[in-house]
Order: structure tokens, then C-alpha cells, then sequence
């Protein structure tokens, strides 16, 4: 005779993720930490929408350097953005350092030439136009 036994389902825990918005200078730096998937993605969205719609900043700084996964869903928010910005005359930089997660999503999937990519917060600030 055989016994039921319980069967458990895995349950995916939620990614953790901050983001925050802040000025510098011109500039409107949006930083990104923890786990971002499509599930919270939409809090960097916002954040870049409110960036871009900040008077007198230039420049969108999106500080990657304390992310540390992010899928494809944070790539099509980013390349929306790129293009919102640039219809908009302003300009996105993004920058790290990067976690080995987070720079194979641009490598793997090609598109580093889509962004001006610095190296850190001040170097992304102070990127030439």
C-alpha cells in the first residue's frame, strides 16, 4: 500500500529592489539596488519617467553598481528610456561598475552601443556631451 505524500510547491520569493531618484548638478541620477525582474521592475520606470521630466536637468544618470540581478525586462526599460531621452534632447548614461550579472545582460545580448556607459557616478555626471 502506498502512503500520499505532501507535495510541496516552490514558491519563488519577490525580488528586493530600491530605486531612488536624485539631482546632481544637471544632472537627475536615478540608482538602482538589488534584484530587478519584471516583477518590480516598474519602480525604475517611474523613476526614469520622473527623471526626464525634472526642469533643468540635461543628463539622466542611471548608477547600476549596487544591482545585482537584473533580466531582460530592465534592458526594455532602459532602451525605452534611451529613446524618450533622446527624442527629448537629453541625455542617458549608465553606469557601473556593473556587476558580472549585469554587464552580460548588455554583452549577451549586444546592446552596449546603445548607451553611453561610464564608469561611476562622476564620470557619468561629468561625460562629455
Amino acid at each position: 500500500m502506498t502512503e500520499p505524500v505532501e507535495s510541496r510547491t516552490a514558491r519563488r520569493q519577490p525580488m528586493v529592489a530600491e530605486v531612488t531618484l536624485a539631482r546632481r548638478g544637471r544632472a537627475a541620477v536615478v540608482r538602482a539596488s538589488g534584484a530587478l525582474d519584471s516583477e518590480n521592475v516598474a519602480a525604475l520606470d517611474g523613476e526614469l519617467a520622473r527623471a526626464a521630466e525634472l526642469s533643468g536637468q540635461s543628463r539622466t544618470v542611471v548608477d547600476l553598481s549596487a544591482l545585482e540581478f537584473a533580466d531582460s525586462s530592465v534592458l526594455h526599460v532602459l532602451l525605452d528610456a534611451q529613446r524618450r531621452h533622446r527624442a527629448d534632447d537629453r541625455q542617458l548614461v549608465v553606469c557601473g561598475p556593473l556587476r558580472p550579472v549585469v554587464d552580460r545582460l548588455f554583452g549577451v545580448t549586444g546592446t552596449t552601443e546603445f548607451f553611453v556607459l561610464a564608469e561611476d557616478v562622476d564620470a557619468a555626471v561629468n561625460a562629455a556631451r
